[in-house]
């Protein structure tokens, strides 16, 4: 499939470049290479969403209480249960006005004639029909409300809305106001109305039956009236939603129940009370709701914006060429942001050094390892040639030395491979620096080799030198800084280690009495493959790592090594010192003075 791909991507260039690589790129491969870049861009615009996700977030969370609030607040119980529990009081009052208005001027005695078996027995008082009539008439007519009145039988003897004419009874009822459904006013009206009819904010209403004979019996309130002789208040509701509210109370006469007057009329002031304090709350919510999304919306530009540069910047350093840092600098925002923007910048910077350090490496390794190849490759070649035994075993060990040197550099080389991985994943851990160095130096000293160095170590008891760290890596540290002394130092020399703890720090050094460091080297002793041999010793011992990991093993700690001439008074060269700081184990304080 690789094969198959590479074929088909080699024909295409070829297509699209006829001229060939070798003569130049022609204009047809120009153009026809703006036309993919600008489609490339149109895609990229339309699988672009116009919302970013983030923005979508920002808008749904800001969201949800302004619209939380706004359809809350169409309910309003507490308001409305208020206002109709007003006009019941209303109700009621005047349903008293009236009925005793009735009891004293619409009121006859009772003939002796057959009539019904009353509700009411031993009653010898009856409602007049005719007086009752009119005055039921008038008294709803200065009210503005529909008055029924009915005997102590429980039927109907008068209704407001009921006109006896020539033809018989005419009901006269009031006709709605002409809706405008054509403004904004009348089909937020129209919606309310049917959002109302919808939802049904009081449910728990009876609806309302309005029978063609009607008697007491079908209002609970009136038969509480009639036979008990309470008031009583009813809510109701017709089939479009509007609320009917009624009041009745007894009419007496000389304390005895003579009928019942019902009081009824339309909820639609409260309606219209309700429906304007819910509008002005939908006006209320809609403005806030339109700051809410033009406020979330510069919020989400302000985010969501540049992390969108930051993550097209991210993307172009990952497929482009060159050095060029394409990360935008919003540092001065002086937010997260603008930290995650100069945190972007700085790792890009630090990968851009790290692949520089990787391709020196490389290059280093390269390097070392060809000249040990082509010693290997000449001794090989001679020996082929040559015929004399002597030269021969020479040449071998030649070949020995050479394949040593090389299996050296390459162990060297890969612990230096692995050692960054390793210091990243590995975790730290109290490390008493004294007993390393103790060790280091009893196993230096208990070395019968004639002429080697005397080691001696000055440092203080106790637990004054514990740093946090990896205890086999630093222990490398100072047995590549001890050996490395060791190489330098005279026969029968001094090499004094001495460490202290001063102020949160712990300061190793190591000294010896070797030639010292050459003029202008301090640093450079520390890079990669330097080598600096000493007199005497045999070419390829060392492979100019060890110092290099330890300055990464120290500063992987967060510490320092440095190195510099011991001199004298008269500026005479005694030495090499090498100085390593580490950071103190805060939990750990000072110990005992050295003895």
């Amino acid at each position: 499939m690789g094969l198959v791909a590479d074929r088909d991507d080699w024909n295409r260039d070829a297509a699209e470049d006829p001229a060939g690589g070798d003569g130049g790129a022609s204009p047809l491969t120009g153009r026809a290479a703006r036309r993919r870049a600008r489609a490339q861009r149109r895609s990229q615009r339309r699988r672009r969403p116009w919302l970013s996700p983030l923005t979508r977030r920002i808008l749904a969370v800001n969201l949800v209480a302004p619209a939380l609030l706004a359809f809350g607040m169409l309910y309003l119980d507490q308001y409305e249960e208020a206002l109709v529990a007003g006009e019941l009081t209303a109700l009621r009052t005047q349903a008293d006005l009236i009925a005793a208005a009735v009891g004293e001027g619409a009121v006859e005695v009772r003939s002796s004639g057959s009539e019904a078996v009353p509700l009411i027995p031993m009653t010898t008082h009856r409602i007049a029909n005719d007086p009752a009539r009119q005055m039921v008439r008038r008294l709803a007519d200065l009210g503005g409300m529909r008055v029924r009145l009915f005997d102590h039988n429980g039927l109907l003897v008068a209704d407001s809305r009921l006109l006896m004419g020539a033809g018989g009874l005419v009901q006269v009822s009031d006709l709605p106001p002409v809706e405008d459904t054509d403004t904004l006013m009348g089909m937020l009206r129209k919606a309310y109305d049917w959002l109302r009819g919808s939802v049904a904010f009081r449910r728990d209403v009876q609806p309302y039956i309005e029978r063609p004979d009607q008697t007491a019996s079908d209002y609970d309130e009136v038969v509480g009236a009639v036979e008990v002789g309470d008031s009583g208040t009813a809510v109701r509701r017709r089939r479009d939603g509007t609320l009917v509210l009624s009041a009745a109370t007894p009419v007496q006469h000389y304390k005895q129940v003579v009928g019942a007057v019902m009081v009824q009329k339309s909820a639609a002031d409260v309606d219209r009370s309700v429906f304007e304090v819910r509008l002005a709350v939908l006006k209320l919510s809609a403005v806030t709701l339109a700051a809410t999304v033009l406020l979330s919306l510069y919020l989400a530009a302000a985010i969501a914006r540049p992390l969108t540069r930051l993550s097209q910047a991210a993307e172009r350093v990952r497929h482009g060429k060159g050095r060029v840092l394409a990360i935008p600098d919003l540092s001065a925002r002086k937010d997260e942001i603008g930290d995650l923007s100069q945190s972007l910048r700085e790792m890009t910077e630090d990968l851009w050094a790290r692949m520089d350090a990787i391709e020196a490496f490389a290059a280093d390794v390269a390097h070392e390892i060809k000249n040990p190849l082509t010693s290997l490759r000449s001794a090989v070649e001679t020996t082929a040639r040559v015929k004399d035994p002597d030269q021969q075993r020479r040449l071998m060990a030649v070949i020995l030395d050479d394949v040593q040197r090389m299996n050296r550099l390459i162990s060297d080389i890969s612990d230096a491979s692995r050692l960054d991985a390793e210091l990243s994943r590995a975790e730290t851990e109290p490390v008493a620096l004294g007993t390393i160095l103790d060790t280091l130096v009893e196993l230096h000293n208990a070395s019968d080799t004639d002429g080697a160095p005397r080691f001696v170590l000055d440092a203080p008891k106790g637990d004054a030198l514990v740093v946090p760290g990896l205890e086999g890596r630093l222990a490398q540290v100072f047995r590549n800084l001890m050996g490395n002394a060791a190489g330098f130092s005279p026969p029968g020399g001094t090499i004094t280690v001495r460490a202290r703890r001063d102020d949160g720090w712990v300061r190793v050094t190591v000294e010896d009495e070797g030639p010292g460091i050459p003029r202008g080297k301090e640093r450079d002793i520390f890079n990669r493959f330097y080598t600096e041999r000493p007199a005497g010793e045999k070419f390829g011992t060392h492979s100019g790592l060890g110092l290099s990991i330890s300055k990464q093993i120290v500063e992987a700690h967060r510490g320092a090594i440095r190195a510099e001439n011991r001199r004298d008074d008269m500026g005479a060269v005694l030495g090499a010192r090498f100085i390593v700081t580490l950071p103190a184990d805060a939990d750990v304080e000072g110990g005992e003075a050295a003895e």
